[in-house]
C-alpha cells in the first residue's frame, strides 16, 4: 500500500464523438486527480480531439477502437500512477466527490476497490426512482489488483472482495435527447446479442414476449419508476424495447447460423 502522502491518481476516460460533454468532464476532475489520460477513438468526426489537447494537463491519445474492455486495458498501461479512477466522458465528478477524493488521497486505503453513488440525467431530467439511483458504479481502483471484464458492452471491473463506498455522487449526462437514446440503442443492442451468441444463450420465445414486459414492471412499479413522471414512463418503455430487441437480435443470430 502507498504511504499516505503519496497516493496519486490517475484518470482514465475513452472518448468517441464526445464533443458535448468532454470539457465538463476533464474540468470537474483537475482539482482531484494527479493524471487524466483520453484514448480517443479514431473514428471520432467532432471536435472532441481539439476540446481535449485545449488542456495542457492532459494525456491524450488517439487509438484504433479494440472494444471497451481492451481499449481500457490499453489506457491502464499508460497510466503512471497505481490508483485509476475511470470515469465516462459523459459523467462528472461532483463538488462533494471532489472533496472526498482529495481526503481520500491523504489516508491509507483499507480496500483495494471502490464504488459511488451515480445519479444519471435523462432527457434532461434527475432520475432520483426507477433502480436508477444510486445505481452504484465501482470506479477507483489499484490497477495491481483489479482488472476489468471482457465484455464487449457494460464492462466492469472483477473485483472478489470488499469494495468501499464514497458518498459523493458522479454525475451522469446519458441522453440529452431521444435521438441521442437511440444512436447508441442499435450499437448497444447488437454488441450485448453477440455476447449472449458467444455466451452460447439459448433464445426461447419467452425472451421476447416475457423479458421485457418484466423489465417494464420492476422499473415502472417495482422501483418507483412512476415517481419521475414521464421521464420515468419514458425510461421504462424505452428500457423493455432494448431489452425485445437485444434477443430479437440474438434470435436472428441464431437463424444466420443455421442457413
Amino acid at each position: 500500500m502507498e504511504m499516505n502522502h503519496q497516493i496519486k491518481i490517475s484518470s482514465l476516460i475513452i472518448a468517441k464523438d464526445e464533443e458535448q460533454n468532454i470539457a465538463r468532464c476533464v474540468e470537474s476532475q483537475l482539482a482531484c486527480v494527479d493524471e487524466i489520460i483520453i484514448l480517443i477513438d479514431d473514428a471520432t468526426t467532432d471536435r472532441t480531439e481539439e476540446i481535449v489537447r485545449s488542456f495542457p494537463q492532459v494525456r491524450c491519445e488517439k487509438v484504433v477502437w479494440q472494444g471497451f474492455s481492451k481499449t481500457k486495458q490499453l489506457g491502464l498501461s499508460l497510466a503512471s500512477n497505481n490508483w485509476i479512477f475511470w470515469i465516462d466522458a459523459d459523467e462528472a465528478v461532483t463538488k462533494s466527490l471532489n472533496d472526498e477524493l482529495l481526503q481520500f488521497k491523504k489516508e491509507l486505503p483499507k480496500v483495494n476497490a471502490y464504488s459511488f453513488p451515480r445519479r444519471a440525467f435523462f432527457l434532461g431530467k434527475w432520475i432520483k426512482h426507477s433502480g436508477w439511483y444510486p445505481g452504484r458504479v465501482t470506479r477507483l481502483f489499484r490497477k495491481d489488483k483489479i482488472q476489468f471484464s471482457g465484455n464487449d458492452v457494460h464492462e466492469y471491473l472483477l473485483v472478489y472482495e470488499e469494495v468501499g463506498r464514497f458518498v459523493g455522487d458522479i454525475d451522469h449526462f446519458t441522453d440529452p435527447s431521444i435521438e441521442h437514446y437511440f444512436t447508441k440503442f442499435n450499437t448497444y443492442t447488437s454488441l450485448a446479442a453477440k455476447e449472449l451468441f458467444e455466451k452460447k444463450k439459448s433464445f426461447k420465445k419467452t425472451d421476447v414476449l416475457l423479458r421485457p414486459l418484466f423489465i417494464f414492471l420492476k422499473m415502472y412499479i417495482f422501483r418507483l419508476g412512476f415517481l419521475d413522471g414521464f421521464h420515468g414512463f419514458l425510461l421504462a418503455v424505452f428500457s423493455s424495447h432494448y431489452v425485445f430487441t437485444k434477443y430479437a437480435k440474438l434470435w436472428e443470430l441464431y437463424q444466420q447460423k443455421e442457413k
